[in-house]
Order: structure tokens, then sequence, then C-alpha cells
């Protein structure tokens, strides 16, 4: 049996690391960024006339979670919610 030279493992290794870091770059580019679905974006309101806004839960554009009001059997769903900046500290 032969030894493989240490100039032989050198090349083999960073074969092996640039291969790794080839994959790790690929599958970063194929896999999809979650974005926000607009359809779970719901508008609940307080009747049928749809006039009166008592909830609303989703995500806005930004992918900040939305969550405040009451849901109730009359709602709209879809659309982007308006992205607001945080307020100032």
């Amino acid at each position: 049996m032969s030894r493989l030279g240490l100039s032989a493992v050198s090349r083999a290794t960073f074969a092996v690391g640039l291969l790794a870091v080839m994959v790790f770059a690929i599958a970063m580019l194929v896999v999809p960024v979650a974005q926000a679905a607009s359809s779970s974006n719901c508008t609940y309101y307080s009747n049928g006339s749809y006039s009166t806004v008592v909830g609303q839960f989703g995500r806005d554009c930004c992918n900040n979670p939305v969550a405040w009001g009451i849901k109730t059997q009359f709602k709209q769903c879809g659309g982007c919610f308006v992205c607001f900046p945080p307020p100032p500290r």
C-alpha cells in the first residue's frame, strides 16, 4: 500500500471544503424565502355591513405579526397589512 503525500491530503481537504461551500450556496439560492401569506391576513368587522373594524390577524408586509381585537364571522381576507415602523424608544 502506498501512503498519500501531505499535498494530496491537503488538496483533498480543500476540494471537500469547497464542495461543501458550493452545496450550501446553491441550497440558499434554491430555498424560497417565506413571505407573509396574504390569504391568512384577515380584517374582522362587527356586522354584515363591514363598516366597523373590530380586529385584524395575520402579518404585515414586513412579515411582523399583527394580532389585535376579536374574530367574528364577518371577515375579509387577503392583501397585505401596512407595515408601520416601530415607535422610537
